[in-house]
């Protein structure tokens, strides 16, 4: 019986292959979507899975009571060992890192990268692979360093470097050769490795702490990555008194009154991390593959519905032969079945042929369907049949039902044209939803790059290989480069800072006014630049000036604030607060308020702006970036000299460089691929629900065509032959915008609550949604009505 059921489907869908082609192009569609979306968001579960006892691994978070005194990724440089040797029947182990970049050079190569500092425990507390050295010992030398073979490879040209020497330049302990103790394999995806921006595949053992400038021993130094391995059995939840404990005991009383120290899993530290954005991808992703493949699911329905008529007579025929109700529906399931996984079988194709395509999308690689594990091989077939009975079994229920002699007298149900208008309503609803919800995010990202950032962005180049020596000799060695540089054609500006506006600033300090009680300073972040910082990044000011810009002499006892420092630290006007004298906690140094500049984005958009401190190169002897103000025109003339004045001033250092544009771009990476993911969405859910109309269209124009004969004959014209076929669709499609706007605006506007800056609604994007899909739609269906029209009505008349 069986057999007979699939020889019949087949033979159906033979017979319509127009209709067959789009219920499997459109289910095709969906479920290679909802595959690529789910090999993504299985991708993104299985950050931080393979560390070894993965479920007991955590990272030590800090909640400020004042935002500015510390980082939430970051913790008291004590607290992780503290709490093994005090609690060891909580914690079973700790690693601490502090981030730091340095040019690693072997010979003629040399290259700037990002590493760690940390803990001998690394290796053998998350069970990264080495392919050369020993994990209990890699990194217990003084002068160990441990990398990936990847980085092997980039710096000596092949892999087997064991006990070979490299070396650093340090901003302390000026250069000095490390000896490679360990090779690792390829890090998988974690949040040990990557937790900050730029990945770190070179490892230093503790010894290399004093080099630069780091101590992990002091309890007031809050900018340490702590983390620690719970004992089995033990919850976050049962450190939270134990770590307050040791705070208050061990912390400045600054520190401890206002922080609270709390323990997030590895396990859940990834999805929940940069204000949960990776979490809202996985969710909005989630939810628009579900709802493409409904709307899949959906034209197959509509389709099955709308071309009943074709097969009444074959229902009523088998039921007078004898045929039985659960045989038809059997045979219309059958039908459904064999047509999914025909499009499963297209799905394949198309998810091996877009993966490339999709990775960009999303921002990393997503895997080969033979590289997923076998245990998840029955999804795909359970997700075909899953997808066949949803979208066979109301057509199956529904044709089956029809009585014999309205089968044979072709008599149609008029519920059957409600239920297929509600269904396309649907459709065109969860398309408007989507579509509107990708222009409000390409116009919040478009909002990124175009708002007032308070400096101007274009033609900045920062370089960031700087070699760093961090005593006065050393700082005095880069102003006179600065000023070598800016003297080059096609530079306007050169300044050597600490910082820039990259989202990197973490630095703080505790401000108050001379005179007053300490205990009320005001937390500001903290940036150290030299007195060219301003011109170079135009940045305005509102009062005094910045430093000695200008001037001979120097400005160490200087301090230039923002606006919103200004107002936090009690000042009426910028007027008053020029010249006032301010202190800083732990500083005995008296500082004078020398200028005022505009507030200014140091960080993302996702934030308001921060009170912020600038002191001179002078008060605070550090350095890690040249930035350039170019010439507008081509650039690249000027990298040229630029490249060849670095080599002659630098030549164990690498040249380093990325514009500002650039460096802003990475800060709203997950902004970026959320707004290609969504037009990719976009465009799928166009293409289902056109393919959808273009089918039932298509139905409709066939069984009309004798209709269209009369009108023409009667005097219509094509126009209003073609106007008479859209009204079938404008009240569907007012509609879906009433259904959709209220949900998408309830949407996008809890989106955009994230952001401290964010673009205006308005109503423009949905009404400038609604009429180019009024437009396609209308489009589409005149392309096909007009071909009949055009038809001679006598043809049309003898049409059977």
């Amino acid at each position: 019986m069986l057999q007979n059921y699939i020889t019949i489907a087949w033979r159906n869908l033979l017979r319509r292959k127009v209709y067959a082609a789009l219920n499997i192009v459109g289910l095709a569609v969906g479920l290679t979507f909802f595959c690529l979306i789910g090999s993504y968001v299985w991708g993104e579960y299985q950050v931080n899975q393979s560390l070894r006892n993965a479920d007991r691994q955590c990272l030590i978070q800090s909640r400020w009571k004042q935002e500015n005194m510390g980082m939430d990724i970051t913790s008291l440089a004590p607290i992780g060992p503290a709490l093994r040797a005090t609690y060891p029947q909580l914690v079973a182990n700790y690693y601490r890192f502090h981030g730091v970049s340095a040019t690693l050079s072997k010979g003629a190569n040399h290259f700037r990268e990002s590493m760690q500092i940390g803990d001998s425990t690394l290796l053998t507390m998350y069970g990264f692979r080495l392919l050369q050295g020993n994990p209990r010992t890699a990194l217990a030398a003084p002068n160990a360093i441990v990398l990936t073979a990847t980085k092997a490879q980039k710096l000596f040209g092949r892999a087997d470097v064991l006990n070979q020497l490299v070396t650093i330049e340090t901003p302390q302990g000026g250069k000095q050769e490390l000896l490679v103790t360990g090779v690792l394999d390829e890090l998988p995806p974690n949040s040990v490795s990557n937790l900050l921006a730029e990945a770190n595949e070179v490892f230093l053992s503790p010894g290399s702490l004093a080099s630069f400038g780091a101590d992990l021993t002091v309890w007031a130094n809050p900018y340490i990555v702590n983390y620690i391995e719970l004992q089995p059995g033990v919850t976050p939840q049962d450190l939270v008194k134990p770590m307050a404990q040791l705070i208050a005991t061990n912390a400045p009383a600054e520190l401890a009154q206002n922080l609270t120290a709390y323990v997030t899993p590895l396990t859940d530290y990834y999805l929940q991390s940069n204000n949960g954005l990776v979490h809202k991808m996985i969710v909005t992703l989630s939810l628009v593959a579900v709802f493409i493949l409904l709307m899949a699911v959906v034209n197959f329905v509509n389709l099955a519905t709308g071309s009943s008529a074709v097969r009444l007579r074959e229902i009523g025929v088998r039921k007078a032969l004898g045929g039985l109700r659960q045989q038809l529906t059997a045979q219309f399931l059958i039908e459904a079945m064999v047509l999914t996984g025909l499009a499963a079988v297209l799905a394949v194709g198309l998810y091996v042929a877009l993966r490339p395509v999709f990775d960009q999308v999303v921002g990393k690689p997503l895997p080969a369907l033979s590289a997923l594990p076998w245990r998840y091989g029955w999804l795909l077939p359970v997700l075909v049949l899953l997808v066949g009975a949803l979208a066979g079994s109301y057509p199956a229920l529904y044709l089956s039902a029809y009585s014999s002699v309205d089968s044979l007298k072709g008599k149609s149900r008029s519920e059957s044209v409600l239920f297929r208008r509600g269904l396309v309503t649907l459709q065109f609803a969860i398309a408007v939803f989507v579509f509107v919800g990708a222009v409000v995010v390409s116009r919040q990202v478009t909002f990124f790059f175009n708002t007032d950032l308070g400096f101007k962005k274009e033609a900045v180049l920062t370089v960031s290989s700087l070699p760093r020596n961090w005593s006065p000799e050393g700082v005095a060695r880069m102003e006179a480069a600065r000023d070598r540089f800016a003297r080059l054609p096609g530079i306007q500006a050169a300044s050597l800072s600490y910082e820039i506006p990259n989202g990197n600033v973490g630095n703080s300090a505790n401000l108050f006014p001379e005179g007053r009680d300490s205990t009320q300073a005001v937390s500001v972040k903290l940036m150290t630049t030299d007195e060219q910082y301003a011109q170079t990044y135009q940045i305005t000011l509102k009062g005094g000036r910045y430093f000695h810009q200008g001037r001979a002499g120097s400005d160490s006892t200087s301090v230039v604030l923002n606006e919103a420092s200004i107002k936090t630290l009690g000042y009426p006007t910028t007027e008053a607060a020029l010249g006032q004298a301010v202190r800083m906690q732990g500083d005995p140094r008296r500082y004078t308020i020398r200028g005022v500049v505009q507030n200014f984005h140091v960080g993302t958009l996702h934030k308001a702006i921060d009170p912020l401190a600038i002191v001179h190169l002078q008060s605070r002897p550090l350095y890690r970036f040249f930035s350039f103000r170019l010439a507008t025109g081509n650039p690249r003339p000027t990298i040229d000299r630029m490249e060849q004045t670095w080599r002659e001033q630098f030549p164990d250092a690498p040249f380093d460089y990325a514009f500002m544009d650039q460096t802003l771009a990475k800060l709203y990476k997950t902004e970026l691929q959320m707004e290609k993911a969504a037009y990719v969405a976009t465009a799928l859910a166009l293409l289902i629900v056109l393919l959808g109309v273009a089918g039932l269209v298509s139905l409709s124009v066939a069984r009309r065509t004798k209709e269209v004969g009369i009108r023409k004959v009667l005097g219509a014209s094509v126009p209003g032959i073609v106007v008479l076929f859209l009204n079938e669709y404008v009240w569907m499609l007012l509609l879906a915008n009433l259904l959709a706007w209220p949900v998408a605006y309830w949407a996008v506007s809890g989106w955009l609550a994230d952001y401290a800056y964010h673009t205006p609604i308005g109503w423009q994007p949905f009404v400038g949604v609604a009429l180019l899909l009024a437009l396609i739609t209308a489009i589409l269906i005149g392309l096909q009505v007009v071909k009949t029209a055009l038809v001679n009505p006598i043809k049309s008349l003898r049409t059977e």
